[in-house]
């Protein structure tokens, strides 16, 4: 199975200097986990709802926030980023985006062209998925 067959082509992007305000009302509107960080069409990182959370201050919205906590909202998508992020082509192999995941601290992968231009994405959930999916499909062949 390539990943191809399994990746998401619904794609997120923000630039360098977006803010953390603005990338935090993306995962609020659109509920999703990853957005990708891409300049002149390029990927250079990838941003997931835990860097935010990281980021930003507890406090944003409740009665003891402070100008400090509030400025937090205004970092740039640089400055919290993953840079440099592991990535595969759609013909890859879902093994190896087995591989990738067990080998690496991530949660997704970006798929990406060959002008590292990204074309989509996947997810441990998308990869766990497919082969629940295909045991299924043997399960059923074999009945």
């Amino acid at each position: 199975m390539i990943i191809d067959s399994i990746m998401s082509r619904k794609l997120f992007v923000v630039g360098f200097d977006d803010t953390l305000e603005m990338v935090k009302s993306l995962f609020d509107e659109e509920k999703f986990h990853h957005l990708l960080v891409v300049e002149h069409g390029k990927l250079h990182g990838v941003i997931s709802d835990r860097d935010i959370l990281r980021a930003m201050s507890p406090f944003i919205g409740s009665t003891v926030e402070s100008a400090r906590d509030v400025n937090t909202l205004k970092l740039r998508v640089h400055q919290i980023m993953s840079r440099g992020p592991l990535t595969l082509q759609p013909d890859a192999d879902i093994a190896d985006a087995v591989d990738l995941f067990l080998s690496h601290p991530i949660s997704c992968i970006p798929i990406v062209n060959d002008q590292f231009r990204p074309v989509g994405i996947v997810s441990w959930r998308d990869v766990l998925k497919a082969l629940a999916s295909a045991r299924d499909a043997e399960t059923l062949a074999a009945e």
